[in-house]
């Protein structure tokens, strides 16, 4: 037997998989149906333990090409009724075995149900997933020694150690050239861009505006990532600096960034939004498109407000001009994007490259390298 516990005292027990030994974290939910091993590669689950609602986990298996990055980020899968199966065309591990072979802890059997509901009325906390003969008192003062995600500066730990270019893989050959600021960049990312005529310029994270500026790229991209965009000021000065200057997209932390650069703030949401199934509404055109996400922190909206009241496309008053929302979340009607005409700067909270989820959102990839090439 295995349990995991939360700081506040709650334990859910089940039966250990994946590696021995104990982890801690913070304890988060997913709700999609499939892509557990893409969310467990996503370094925007750094230092996360991931509690998947759907019940049955590994029915595929895992292969190479379902990698978001060249390892596992999160630190334990909590399941009900996690499978080992392999028997999938492109299946070339046990997802068991897989997270066994990469040294981390894992637990099914779990009521996950009865975990979520309570993440819902208490919030994402920390947490851990323990053996059986680990004192529970030892086991709480591990989860107390655990960092909380609130001013945790996570993208040094995930981000590229040093500059590096990826040429396009499809389109003409001459397509625009992208400067990535790299908080945490999935794999699918580069994927969608390559395959639509981009070239990449890969920077670390506490790269400097003049050392993007210095090779002449079209347009930045500010991607996804782990931990407190409130941390990460010395990003969000390297940003401010290049704002106005070149095009900009921002897709979830990098969203967060540029809000925060042009003088948003940021706050932490009670259980934040991770799932593939989470309706958004593009105040633009009036259509409604079903998204992947996984972030726990949102942007206030122009009065403070953590939700917008209205449909309608309200603005913020900055020193790079008007910003207006442009896309809303119509679970908790939080901020999921929004633009800076003046700018040529725009951002959505959530993950259009869907890996995984739905491709309801590729079109914006599209649309950016259209606004670079115009």
């Amino acid at each position: 037997m295995s349990y995991v516990l939360l700081e506040d005292g709650a334990r859910f027990d089940g039966e250990p998989v994946g590696a021995p030994g104990a982890v801690t974290g913070e304890v988060v939910f997913n709700t999609a149906m499939s892509g557990y091993q893409e969310s467990m590669t996503d370094p925007s689950y750094a230092r996360q333990l991931i509690t998947f609602t759907y019940p049955h986990i590994g029915n595929y298996g895992v292969s190479g090409a379902a990698m978001e990055s060249s390892r596992i980020h999160a630190r334990g899968a909590i399941m009900r009724d996690a499978r080992n199966h392999a028997d999938h065309a492109g299946a070339e591990h046990g997802w068991l075995d897989w997270l066994a072979d990469a040294g981390v802890p894992s637990i099914t059997g779990v009521d996950t149900r009865a975990l979520v509901l309570h993440i819902r009325d208490a919030g994402s906390m920390r947490g851990g997933i323990f053996p059986a003969d680990c004192d529970p008192r030892e086991a709480a003062a591990m989860v107390e020694a655990e960092p909380s995600m609130v001013n945790l500066d996570l993208a040094r730990e995930v981000t590229a150690p040093e500059p590096f270019d990826l040429q396009a893989t499809g389109g003409d050959n001459a397509g625009p050239t992208i400067a990535v600021l790299d908080t945490g960049l999935k794999g699918s990312i580069v994927a969608h861009l390559r395959a639509r005529g981009a070239n990449l310029q890969i920077h670390p994270c506490s790269s400097t505006a003049a050392a993007l500026l210095e090779r002449s790229p079209d347009a930045v991209m500010l991607v996804n990532g782990p931990g407190d965009p409130a941390a990460l000021d010395y990003i969000v000065a390297t940003v401010r600096e290049l704002v106005g200057r070149l095009p900009i997209f921002g897709i979830c932390l990098g969203h967060q960034l540029l809000c925060r650069a042009v003088g948003l703030d940021t706050y932490k949401l009670r259980f934040g939004h991770r799932g593939a199934n989470h309706p958004v509404k593009d105040l633009g055109t009036g259509r409604i498109e079903i998204t992947s996400q996984n972030h726990g922190f949102a942007v206030l909206g122009p009065g403070g407000e953590r939700t917008i009241a209205g449909d309608s496309p309200v603005r913020w008053e900055t020193s790079f001009g008007p910003a207006e929302l442009t896309h809303l979340n119509l679970y908790d009607r939080t901020v999921e994007g929004l633009r800076l005409p003046q700018a040529r700067a725009s951002t959505v909270q959530y993950h259009p490259e869907a890996g995984p989820g739905p491709h309801d959102a590729l079109h914006l990839f599209d649309r950016f390298l259209a606004e670079i090439r115009a």
